[in-house]
């Protein structure tokens, strides 16, 4: 076959995608997560990454079980939006949601503002402190766009996995693939979100002054992973470098190397001090 008379299938939107990727990475690579100021590479749009959110949160809704505890979804409302006050976001319709499930000591967030709570885990919280830690570490992952970049990464990753061969087979699937994957969907619906140690580390940094900032002490913080891995002990851990998330050990270790930041934060906010949850 001559060069001249090249299949049109080759034309894809997927290797447009790699294509306006590789042309667009100065770019798009500029933006920059809030508080701690890393240089990020997303590719996709915040209007294409909350729709992918709210999308993937509906899903998941679908197969769990809301909560009618009032109290419950109070607490988790209030805090949440306390929190989503004092974060660097904008345009975001913020929902909270309390699922029940007391054996899931767990959240996660989804893009443009989508969070939700188990139940498992609002014992651990004890106080509005306590849950002010979850909720700022979970408006932080929004915040910094964390599922977009891990949308980008997949996708780009993929492109170099498979090449441009696979890029002319086809693009929706591949796609696909790379944003359930990111989000943690599929056959682990309404789990906490893989994020990289690093994304969840730099979470727990953004949320740390975030939590300061709503007027939470957030010396809380230390004190909610203390209770946290008192909760899982005895449960069995993966050895932390194949853990999507940091150690409890590792986290307390940070979140006490970080307070001295986010205490400048708590003692000049008007909104100090905070009230504990109501039962």
């Amino acid at each position: 076959m001559s060069e001249t008379s090249a299949p049109k299938y080759i034309i894809k939107p997927f290797l447009v995608l790699f294509i306006f990727a590789l042309i667009s990475l100065p770019i798009l690579s500029c933006y920059k997560a809030p508080i701690t100021g890393r240089s990020q590479f997303i590719i996709i749009t915040q209007s294409q990454e909350n729709e992918m959110g709210l999308t993937a949160f509906k899903e998941v809704l679908k197969n769990e079980q809301i909560s009618t505890n009032q109290s419950y979804n109070n607490a988790v409302t209030r805090v949440g939006q306390r929190i989503a006050a004092v974060s660097d976001t904008q345009n975001y319709k913020w929902e909270f949601k309390v699922i029940e499930d007391d054996e899931q000591i767990n959240a996660f967030a989804l893009p443009g503002g989508k969070v939700a709570v188990y139940t498992g885990i609002l014992p651990v919280a004890e106080t509005d402190a306590g849950l002010a830690t979850v909720m700022a570490h979970e408006v932080a992952h929004v915040a910094a766009r964390h599922g977009g970049e891990r949308v980008s990464t997949g996708i780009l990753a993929q492109l170099g996995a498979v090449g441009v061969g696979a890029a002319m087979g086809g693009s929706d699937p591949f796609v696909y693939e790379a944003v359930m994957q990111a989000y943690g969907l599929g056959a682990n619906v309404g789990v906490l979100l893989p994020f990289s140690r690093s994304q969840e580390s730099e979470a727990d940094r953004i949320g740390l002054v975030y939590m300061a900032k709503a007027g939470y002490d957030p010396r809380e913080a230390v004190a909610f992973w203390q209770r946290m891995d008192e909760a899982v002990r005895g449960n069995p851990q993966p050895p932390e470098f194949l853990s999507t998330h940091p150690g409890y050990g590792t986290r307390i270790r940070n979140l006490q190397q970080w307070l001295p930041e986010a205490m400048v934060y708590y003692n000049s906010s008007s909104k100090a001090p905070n009230n504990p949850i109501t039962n």
